[in-house]
């Protein structure tokens, strides 16, 4: 199967979703593309069931995708930098301690304590994995995913404050979440981790100030396009060439562009066209990447032992990501105030993605493999489908009558 074809399965795909979701189903968009994709799958699966052979040419599809590959290295730069161009940094500077260390020390706390509870709980169960490989599955369900959040948190109010939060922790610790995880797949494969996350924060501010510099010097909407077009894939993948992060460093080259590029560098026009293009390209991957989330479904070993440990590893993941926000929160508290349900509402709306799932197929065949990929599969879809329909709910009803103190407005 060509490149070609595959992507207009996934481009056919996907619009049929979208257009259910949208003329019956009315579901949030990235929930309703999953969801039907997800029934679907389950309705190939039971046909198979019946004699009636649908799976086989979706799974040789799935097959023919390399779901690492297309969401690491294709769809995940461009979805950051969308993301990205939307964040005022100034709003994200004003609460930088926070993010900061719910992007590195509340994954790393999240990492082991989810690591460790996992090594028990497998074993008791009767699945007995190595604890490397427990700490693997840690580090790639920790951290929240940058896409799920922005689809999500856009329906959802909350205040200016807690919106930069939410979404600036998932730009940012999906990357350090990727790093960590190399590094502990290379430890536990003898083999040297990759350079560190900071050194990709510097690569995207030299990306990010060379595109400034070029937007700045001409006045045309489609050069300019272009040009942002050429740091998200070829910035993207001389990254990955140099072994530094870049899903960290289209954050950054994103904010700069929608920061001082925007102010600075574009006239009304290309600002217009610019973001108006990016937020095309934001929903077209969203759709394909819930589209291929649900039908991946068609793949997984659905073992009892592994559905049963999926099940019960949910609330231990909403745990440790409950102490992983507390913990940084209430080191804070001492020289700034927060709204009294932000440990709730951070800990509710970190929702988990397509990075989950991609880390967790990237993952070498055999060993604990299908037993980890089936559990990321369980814990991803009840963060989108659960989390995500009741999120928007959950905080209306913890923020009712708050008013607008200095606690509520620190949120």
């Amino acid at each position: 199967m060509t490149a070609f074809e595959i992507l207009a399965i996934l481009t056919t795909l996907a619009a049929l979703a979208a257009w259910l979701n949208q003329r019956f189903v009315r579901l949030p968009a990235t929930i309703g593309l999953m969801v039907i994709a997800l029934l679907g799958s389950l309705g190939i699966i039971a046909l198979a069931g019946a004699g009636i052979p649908l799976i086989d040419p979706l799974a040789r599809l799935l097959d023919a995708v390399d779901f690492d590959s297309t969401l690491l290295n294709g769809m995940l730069g461009a979805m950051l930098f969308a993301g990205a161009l939307h964040v005022n940094v100034n709003d994200l500077a004003s609460q930088k301690w926070v993010i900061g260390l719910l992007a590195t020390a509340g994954v790393a706390l999240s990492t082991a304590i989810v690591g460790v509870a996992a090594w028990q709980l497998f074993g008791w169960i009767g699945l007995h994995v190595p604890l490397i490989q427990c700490l693997l599955f840690g580090a790639l369900i920790s951290p929240t995913d940058p896409i799920a959040v922005g689809a999500i948190r856009t329906k959802v109010g909350v205040s200016k404050s807690l919106e930069t939060k939410i979404t600036g922790e998932s730009l940012f610790n999906d990357g350090i979440g990727v790093v960590m995880f190399l590094v502990l797949l290379g430890f536990a494969h003898g083999e040297h981790g990759p350079t560190a996350a900071g050194v990709g924060l510097l690569y995207g501010a030299a990306v990010g100030w060379l595109l400034y510099l070029m937007l700045k010097s001409v006045d045309n909407y489609q050069v300019e396009i272009l040009l942002t077009l050429a740091v998200v894939t070829g910035g993207y993948a001389l990254a990955h060439h140099l072994h530094v992060s870049g899903p960290l460093a289209m954050v950054v080259a994103g904010l700069f562009t929608g920061n001082r590029g925007k102010a600075l560098a574009m006239s009304e026009r290309t600002r217009e066209r610019l973001f108006d293009f990016w937020e095309l390209v934001d929903e077209f991957l969203n759709a394909v990447l819930f589209v291929l989330i649900g039908v991946e479904v068609v793949i997984l070993e659905l073992r009892g032992s592994f559905l049963l440990a999926g099940a019960l590893m949910i609330p231990v993941v909403l745990g440790a990501r409950m102490l992983s926000v507390a913990l940084p929160i209430q080191a804070l508290r001492r020289g700034r105030s927060f709204s009294p349900h932000v440990i709730k509402i951070l800990t509710w709306s970190g929702l988990r993605g397509g990075i989950s799932v991609a880390l967790a197929l990237s993952l070498p065949a055999g060993g604990a493999r299908p037993l980890i990929l089936t559990v990321t599969y369980v814990i991803v879809s009840f963060s989108i489908i659960v989390q995500g329909l009741t999120v928007g709910p959950f905080i209306r009803r913890l923020t009712r009558g708050a008013g607008p103190g200095p606690a509520a407005s620190q949120a």
